[in-house]
């Protein structure tokens, strides 16, 4: 009967003893490798725990043995890591607390360059790296900045059209009084051509009395007048002559079509390209009025969704032609 018991006891303490290096096995200890204990301080240790892994270049060679509080030190926390004997510190090497995307944390050793190796239990330096959110916050800032300043320039133009309605509509109320206006200057007016009419008929017969006086001197001047366009009219053919030899030059220069002014006369290409801006211009117009959101969305889109939003339309025009047939 004790013989039982003992052998019972015995089979409890093995079991206990294996469970025991089971469990820290499975921790990551290593009970036949000999380890090497250095110290880290960090502020946040973003819930590392103990027998997480210490790693370099992704290669696990410790894990963290113990984590306290160290509360004469504004609450910092001690982190206490083993790692193999085999990796060589230096006072350089620091121990940088980072984490994986679906994993828990681990703490990366970046080594570097060894000019003083640390002794066992030496103090590394510590650093925490960025997270996903840090990364995108950054990356987010100018693009907010270019937003807020868009949104600016919004309001400069929107201020702006404002005060030129108010203008247009001082410019409207002084148009609506301009009828008015112009009835009482018709009024004034027909009272004074009535006037006019009456003077016009008196300075008409004064004017017959003297071109009546007149007609002998006008003849006279006639008849000078006669004699100088015959001295001037030599010149003026003269002169005609020499204008059209350079009209002469100036055509046959157009002619032959090696100067600016003879290509537009002759080619075709600045209508051609001037028909063709105002047929992109016009589909501009088109693709803003049925796709809006493409130019006023503060971030915009990309040239592959504008790509689809065409696409999605020209099928739906082919769906609609489709039923109607």
């Amino acid at each position: 009967m004790r013989k039982k018991e003992l052998l019972v006891g015995i089979f409890a303490a093995v079991t206990i003893v294996v469970l025991y290096f089971g469990f820290n096995f499975l921790k990551g200890i290593d009970f036949f490798a000999t380890t090497t204990r250095y110290y880290v301080i960090y502020d946040n240790v973003n819930n590392l725990v103990v027998s997480n892994p210490v790693k370099v270049s992704g290669f696990s060679v410790g894990r963290v043995s113990k984590i306290r509080i160290m509360q004469n030190r504004t609450h910092s926390v001690l982190v206490e890591i083993d790692i193999d004997s085999d990796i060589k510190l230096g006072d350089s090497t620091k121990a940088i607390l980072d984490s994986e995307l679906l994993g828990g944390n681990y703490i990366l050793l970046s080594i570097g360059d060894v000019p003083k190796a640390l002794n066992p239990g030496d103090t590394l330096l510590a650093e925490v790296a960025k997270g996903m959110f840090d990364v995108l916050t950054e990356t987010a800032q100018p693009v907010a900045s270019n937003v807020q300043s868009t949104l600016r320039k919004f309001d400069v133009v929107i201020d702006n059209l404002a005060r030129n309605s108010q203008r247009l509509d001082s410019i409207f109320a002084k148009l609506q009084k301009t009828p008015d206006l112009l009835n009482a200057t018709l009024i004034n007016t027909n009272g004074k051509i009535d006037q006019l009419s009456g003077h016009f008929v008196e300075v008409a017969t004064n004017l017959n009395a003297s071109l009546n006086q007149l007609r002998p001197t006008l003849k006279n001047f006639e008849t000078l007048s006669d004699s100088l366009k015959r001295m001037q009219l030599n010149k003026t053919l003269l002169r005609t002559q020499q204008t059209l030899a350079s009209l002469n030059e100036t055509l046959a220069k157009l002619k032959k079509g090696d100067n600016t002014v003879s290509k537009l006369m002759t080619e075709d290409s600045l209508y051609n390209n001037l028909n063709q801006l105002l047929v992109h211009m016009d589909s501009l117009t088109l693709h803003l009025n049925r796709y809006p959101k493409h130019f006023t969305a503060p971030l915009g889109k990309s040239h592959k969704k504008v790509e689809k939003d065409r696409l999605k339309e020209e099928e739906k025009k082919k769906a609609a032609a489709a039923t109607k047939k």
